[in-house]
């Protein structure tokens, strides 16, 4: 008889997926207060919750492969069912006719042992003796066949019904399986979009704390300022040695027009179209828009289009004829689409730099040159974001921004377009006690190194890892060099006492600093890009940070 087993495809599918509820992070005047608390609890959170994601996605996963299985199984069974359903029927019929053919020939066997003792005197002095004895111990052998047959038809069809319990049974658990891992798919598929939109609600919040922190480095947006922005210190000295600063390539923006890499290529050569296109590859450029288009500046009233547009202060004027062009055509453009989606339009480096009398001069006759010339995302003026420098790479393409090879921090430097720029490779952040430099001692470096050491132990100690010349943002207590070192020892962990070589590797293919590796004490320690960036940012004394995602190393 075969046999038939229940198929072992669920082992603990019946998990508990507690809805992630996400602690509290700080009041927007909180954040105002301190930023960069604000932004790690951000971080921090938005972190557990796409760990949260991660695991939910891959148990729905598992539970969809399981209910996959499961669906495969039942369909199986039920043609087992169905044939052996067939085959109980067959059976059945062969039984019948069995029994039909066994009722003869047992009719007959007895009609011939019912004829009596004159028919048994006759059988026994009849000349063929032997012959009717063979005919009348044949048909009773026949009758015993017959009936040896019928059953082990029988316990054939017994043994088909007994399957067939069996399959039906299995049939049935299978069906309440079924049904079990489909309202547990269901409720984890509501978890997880739960999830998704607490990680973009974070995500929306972490771009404006970044913003908000960036804000208070005064990183210049528009080539025209006059704001300091960064400083390349490499020429000055701190009043220490050894020492280390860390340079981050151009500003964080790296969004559409480079207006230092719309001057390098028009230096190149290039003209206004093919700088346009370089920057704004997705959309095309429109020359004759409507050029009694109406703009609402913010406390200044309206202005015809033509006109507004003289009076934005973006770029030097004795910059290349065809950067003024380039840049008016994106100021332009970006005016018309900012009343699209605001009605209106702020006057500062927030959107885009506008004072009410005309610039004049050169500026007025590229945007006479380039006058109704707007660039169009479909049927509408595209959003034609810009900045001042974008450190050799275009974030939002994808691509380096330059003329040449980019496989070295010394070819980003040599042959990006915008490589002119002040704010192209400097060190963001200063001391005044240092000469105003962002230089730190091999100490400090080594005591971030320490601090990321422990945050990896004891993610619990991060509440008191912030700047040790500030004091702690809520009251607080924040550890020391030295008590950072105690408690790595205590978790048997080696500190470090100075760090005096590091070395950086990036990917110059979307300029971005891949790890770092820092050397000191007869020992390296290794982090990622990322990883290393956060904890410097939180730890390094008074504003230093670093600000992009492409940075390196320069030591003295």
């Amino acid at each position: 008889m075969r046999k038939f087993f229940l198929p072992t495809l669920f082992i603990g599918i019946f998990f508990v997926f507690p809805l992630f509820i996400a602690r509290a992070i700080m009041t927007d005047q909180e954040c105002r207060q301190n930023i960069d608390r604000c932004l790690e609890e951000t971080n921090n959170l938005k972190q557990s919750l796409e760990a949260d994601l991660t695991n939910k996605e891959s148990d729905y996963q598992s539970l969809t492969t399981k209910l996959n299985q499961i669906k495969s199984r039942l369909v199986v069974l039920e043609n087992e069912i169905a044939k052996k359903e067939q085959e109980v029927k067959e059976g059945e019929q062969a039984l019948k006719y069995q029994e039909t053919l066994l009722a003869e020939r047992v009719n007959s066997y007895y009609k011939n042992v019912n004829r009596g003792s004159l028919d048994l005197m006759s059988l026994l002095v009849t000349q063929n003796l032997s012959d009717s004895l063979r005919d009348f111990f044949y048909q009773r052998s026949i009758v015993d066949k017959d009936r040896d047959t019928i059953i082990k038809v029988v316990l054939y069809i017994k043994n088909l019904e007994e399957i067939k319990k069996n399959l039906e049974g299995e049939k049935n658990q299978l069906s309440v399986l079924r049904q079990e891992v489909d309202v547990q798919s269901q409720a984890l598929a509501g978890q997880i979009s739960e999830t998704r939109e607490q990680i973009a609600q974070l995500s929306a919040r972490q771009q404006q704390l970044v913003a908000q922190r960036l804000a208070s480095l005064n990183i210049p947006r528009s080539a025209g300022t006059s704001t300091r922005g960064c400083t390349d210190d490499r020429s000055v000295d701190p009043g220490f040695s050894p020492r280390l600063a860390f340079f981050t390539f151009g500003a964080p923006h790296r969004n559409g027009l480079n207006q230092y890499g719309a001057k390098g290529r028009a230096d190149a050569g290039q003209n206004v179209e093919q700088i346009l296109s370089e920057y704004y590859p997705n959309m095309s450029l429109k020359k004759d828009y409507d050029q009694g288009a109406q703009v609402n500046v913010d406390g200044h009233g309206t202005f015809n289009i033509e006109d507004y547009t003289k009076r934005i202060y973006e770029v030097p004027a004795d910059w290349p004829m065809e950067t003024l062009k380039a840049q008016a055509v994106a100021a332009r453009t970006y005016a018309l689409n900012s009343m699209q989606r605001n009605g209106h339009i702020c006057t500062t480096e927030a959107c885009q730099v506008f004072k009410p009398e005309e610039k004049g001069g050169r500026w007025n006759e590229a945007v006479e040159a380039t006058k109704g010339w707007v660039m169009m995302d479909g049927g509408n003026p595209g959003f034609t974001q810009y900045a001042s420098t974008h450190g050799g790479y275009i974030l939002n393409l994808g691509k380096f921004d330059g003329n040449g090879g980019h496989g070295s921090f010394s070819d980003v430097q040599s042959d990006a377009y915008d490589r002119e720029s002040p704010w192209f490779y400097c060190d963001w952040g200063a001391r005044g006690g240092y000469s105003n430099t962002a230089w730190l001692k091999p100490n400090e470096v080594a005591d971030i190194v320490n601090v990321i050491l422990l945050a990896r132990a004891d993610s619990s100690t991060g509440d008191h890892l912030y700047q040790t010349d500030k004091g702690h943002p809520y009251g607080g207590e924040v550890w020391n060099e030295e008590r950072i070192k105690q408690e790595l020892r205590n978790r048997s962990i080696t500190p470090f006492n100075n760090v005096y070589d590091v070395s950086v590797s990036a990917d110059f293919n979307s300029g971005k600093t891949s790890s770092i590796s820092l050397s000191g004490d007869g020992r390296s320690e290794s982090f990622s890009g990322d990883e290393f960036k956060n904890w410097f940012n939180l730890r390094a004394p008074a504003n230093i940070q670093i600000v992009g995602p492409l940075f390196n190393v320069e030591k003295q």
